[in-house]
């Protein structure tokens, strides 16, 4: 299955699909997210939301989403199943093809290297696993489901573990394609 995922990305890594991708990652990342964030605080400094939140204990978890208020946890719980279901299929595609795209031109094609371009796989599939928990933590309020609070730092965690990995590998695709001229290799 990963080998599959792994051929199509490098067959999709065209440059131009690639720096769309990219282009709409930052949409997201630098300018809806932070305003829906700034939408969500209200005027009221400190609220984050829960999947930026990582190693909270429950009590800061549950702490935050009393925090949202009554207007705050609904509109988040919209967030969930709306934006962040679209933000991290566009940061999977993106982060992918980007790495595919480096190590077209950074590895040989036989390199071991190579299969290591669904990283953001991990992050994309831990991403949604969050999701559903903070979806169900918000439409459980006022319960405190300790065991979804402990889950939810977890899922947190391991997914910005592959988020990191995946920054990491584009970093070391692009030195390595630099190294080569930006020529794809044979």
């Amino acid at each position: 299955m990963f080998d599959n995922l792994s051929n199509r990305f490098y067959k999709w890594a065209k440059g131009w699909l690639v720096l769309v991708l990219l282009v709409l990652d930052g949409f997201f990342a630098g300018f809806l997210l932070p305003l829906i964030q700034g939408m969500m605080q209200d005027g009221q400094g400190g609220v984050q939301p829960l999947d930026l939140m990582i190693g909270a204990t429950p009590e800061k978890i549950f702490g935050m989403i009393e925090r949202y208020g009554e207007y705050g946890r609904p509109f988040y719980r919209n967030v969930e199943l709306s934006v962040d279901i679209i933000y991290p299929i566009v940061y999977l595609f993106a982060f992918g093809l980007l790495i595919s795209w480096l190590f077209q031109r950074g590895f040989s094609p036989d390199s071991k290297m190579m299969k290591l371009n669904v990283m953001p796989l991990g992050a994309w599939f831990f991403d949604l696993l969050e999701n559903i928990n903070i979806v169900t933590m918000l439409s459980m309020y006022p319960a405190k489901p300790v065991a979804l609070a402990w889950l939810l730092m977890a899922l947190t965690t391991v997914k910005w573990a592959f988020a990191g990995a995946s920054i990491a590998l584009m970093l070391v695709g692009l030195v390595m394609a630099a190294k080569n001229g930006f020529k794809k290799q044979a």
